[in-house]
């Protein structure tokens, strides 16, 4: 049989070397010829007497990304359709076959009675990683970049080829759970010392070390298969296992709320898996499996936190008639937080960076902040010495613009103001009057800052996120006459540093800031009417936001907050702004000076060395006292979800956002909205926009104007649309 993403020879010893190298792709996946290639690859191991064994590698410098989620997507859609014609019974039950392929094929490979090896050449993910896994040794080779793991919880998913089983027979079951929930990558060192890796040798000896195992006469059957097998963690029902389960059940619950089906599936399929034999827990895993695949939770996230996130990376809205750029020197003008994150980012995606601001000492400290971020990584093991200073080496720090020359960008991330920014543009652009200028702003017009500029047409918004080395997401702002050559310039940058791009059309708070301040909003409201504020920070977190409003009010700054009102109160008038907010924020600003975590108290105190507690103060800003007992937790879950979600929609319809994949992905990496949703616009898909409406227009009678559904969304409601079927991404987006 000829192989396309194979290669197999045997040599003189009898063993088999099964070189995985996919044409035409970067990394090795997981696909339906890769399945019907690796089960006839098995067999023939299996039939041949003349083969000891065999060893697969990779021919690419990782082993396997893990499996092709548009697979499984393509089959959440068949299972849609069968659904509809044939019945959900008779869908599922052809789901269930088909989704656990993968899983069959790696139990054969592992009672098929001839030693199989997995030689790691680099990172195995998810599917890739149970391949691994279900091999009979696993030996890896030196590299600080190989990451191993299975990270499926993070897309709605879990490991369904066996994965939660084995790796619940190799370890105590609260470790395994930790690891499977987690969805954490490990590093070769901890993966060793856990024993999901056998052996870790140089490079050059990695095959010659796998083909001496089986040489040496290494076993073709695993623990689990042998006759007097013990769990590593005793029997569930045991004292040891009660000390595990119900505990784990708890944390499990703390952690999650029960917003997520896959986690709740880790739960049960190790639980009931470790009081079965193998196979009959393979089969438990594989009918969880099936059923969390046909989840909307895991249908949206596989959507937003895979597919459009990979589209977006890949520059799904970069303009296709300009020439890729070429950067290789940035310009960084404000040395704060933000510019010296915006630098550390830069530097690490390899472009030489010019850190300015008002003074040397200014400037330096900037850089400081790099150096602090690499010893950090350092002290963690991620990252070494030598790595530190050629990183440092890559940023010039200084008050002069005329170091300016050369700079393929400028990026401005001086202080959020307008008299300060148009300063720092007219410096910069003396030196570099052609190059694209990007600012990097939460809040301000970007066409009216571009008035500064020499060419408007080069003029953009490049709004990063705080803390810029940890959060995924910039937010591309287009003024009104921005021009194509900025565009994709600033999203070539994007991409550069590693990151995730949405492009927005300007307006006040353009998309993310907007957004998220409906829900600070929402809370500061609550406050007012009487909920107790703990009560609204535990139902944020319920209601699958990261953090409570009133925390992350804190995090953005409250006297920023204050700001933002009155500016909005000068240029719209008293009804844009709601009274109740403004009185709650003058009363902390204004007369008890409570501006956020900066200064050690906002909506919390912040003591030194212990964990912030929320401030009693807030009891007597309450004019109205509620009774807890008598608050509908629910609505008030609703209410938080549906203002950002009805948010998200009228941005949508106002051509703010113009792309439902930018609005999901945006909303999730930007402000954490409840991952399990898919994103602002999934989360009204998945209700429905009739029932989002209904919702919308209860809690507008009792609420207020805030919550009126917006024509669109009323318009959708009565054609039975969606916005994934209405505005497709790959359909032209109708007239909303």
């Amino acid at each position: 049989m000829t192989y396309t993403n194979f290669k197999y020879e045997t040599d003189a010893d009898g063993i088999a070397l099964v070189t995985w190298d996919m044409p035409e792709r970067s990394m090795n996946v997981i696909n339906l010829t890769v399945i019907e290639e690796l089960a006839a690859i098995v067999e023939k191991v299996a039939a041949d007497a003349a083969i000891k064994g065999a060893v697969i590698t990779s021919g690419k410098d990782t082993f396997c990304a893990g499996a092709d989620l548009t697979l499984l997507e393509s089959l959440t859609r068949v299972f849609a359709e069968m659904a509809k014609n044939q019945g959900e019974e008779a869908a599922a039950a052809v789901l269930f076959e088909e989704s656990r392929k993968l899983s069959q094929l790696y139990r054969r490979l592992e009672t098929c009675g001839k030693p199989f090896v997995a030689a790691i050449n680099g990172t195995a993910l998810g599917g890739g990683f149970e391949l691994a896994l279900a091999c009979h040794q696993r030996i890896a080779s030196e590299n600080p970049k190989t990451r191993l793991g299975l990270p499926e919880i993070k897309i709605g998913l879990f490991p369904g080829a066996g994965g939660t089983q084995r790796i619940a027979r190799m370890m105590m079951p609260a470790d395994a759970l930790q690891l499977l929930l987690k969805g954490e990558q490990l590093r070769l060192s901890r993966a060793k010392a856990m024993k999901l890796v056998d052996t870790v040798v140089p490079p050059a000896d990695l095959v010659k070390t796998a083909k001496d195992w089986i040489k040496a006469g290494g076993k073709a059957v695993k623990p689990w298969d042998e006759q007097g097998f013990k769990f590593p963690g005793g029997l569930v029902f045991s004292k040891a296992g009660m000390m595990t389960f119900p505990p784990a059940n708890a944390i499990y619950r703390r952690e999650t709320y029960d917003n997520y089906p896959a986690a709740r599936a880790i739960m049960q399929t190790v639980f009931e898996g470790l009081q079965l034999p193998i196979d009959l827990a393979l089969r438990v895993e594989s009918r969880w499996f099936a059923k969390i695949l046909r989840s909307p939770e895991a249908g949206a996230m596989i959507r937003s936190l895979f597919v459009s996130m990979q589209d977006l990376n890949k520059g799904a809205r970069r303009p296709a008639n300009v020439p890729p750029a070429k950067l290789r020197k940035v310009g960084i003008i404000g040395a704060g937080l933000m510019g010296a994150g915006i630098a550390y980012v830069s530097a690490q995606g390899g472009l030489d960076v010019v850190l300015i601001d008002r003074d040397q000492e200014a400037a330096d400290k900037g850089k400081a902040y790099s150096h602090k971020l690499m010893t950090d990584q350092i002290n963690k093991g991620r990252g070494t010495s030598a790595d530190r200073e050629a990183l440092l080496a890559k940023i010039t720090a200084t008050p002069d613009y005329n170091a300016l020359k050369g700079c393929d960008l400028i990026v401005e991330a001086v202080f959020e103001d307008r008299k300060v920014k148009a300063e720092a543009t007219a410096k910069a652009q003396a030196v570099l009057p052609d190059a694209v200028f990007g600012s990097n702003t939460s809040t301000l017009p970007i066409t009216s800052l571009a008035e500064q500029a020499k060419d408007q047409a080069k003029f953009i918004g490049i709004h990063f996120f705080s803390p810029v080395d940890k959060m995924l997401l910039v937010e591309i702002i287009l003024g009104k006459k921005t021009g194509d050559e900025a565009l994709a310039t600033a999203l070539d940058f994007v991409r550069a540093i590693r990151k995730t791009p949405i492009v927005v059309n300007d307006s006040r708070g353009f998309y993310t800031s907007r957004v998220v301040g409906t829900y600070i909003r929402e809370g500061h409201l609550m406050l007012t009417e009487g909920v107790p504020a703990a009560m609204i920070e535990n139902v944020g977190r319920m209601a699958g936001m990261p953090v409570g409003p009133l925390s992350l009010n804190d995090e953005v700054a409250v006297d920023l907050a204050w700001k933002i009102l009155k500016a909005t109160e000068a240029d719209l008038g008293a009804k844009a702004i709601d009274p109740r907010q403004k009185t709650l924020l003058s009363d902390m600003v204004e007369k008890h000076g409570r501006l956020g975590r900066k200064n050690g108290k906002g909506f919390y105190d912040y003591p030194d060395k212990a964990p912030k507690k929320l401030w009693p103060g807030l009891a007597d800003l309450q004019k109205t006292k509620l009774d807890p007992d008598t608050i509908d937790i629910q609505e008030l879950k609703d209410r938080l979800l549906a203002m950002q979600a009805l948010e998200t929609a009228r941005c949508f319809e106002e051509g703010v956002l113009t792309d439902v994949r930018e609005a999901d992905v945006g909303s999730i990496l930007g402000f954490g909205f409840a991952p399990f949703s898919g994103g602002t616009l999934s989360y009204i898909d998945m209700m429905g926009a009739k029932r989002f409406v209904a919702l919308c227009e209860k809690l507008e009678k009792k609420f207020g104007d805030r919550f009126k559904p917006s024509p669109l969304l009323v318009e959708m409601a009565g054609k039975g649309e969606t916005f994934y079927g209405r505005f497709a991404p790959d359909k032209k987006r109708a007239a909303a």
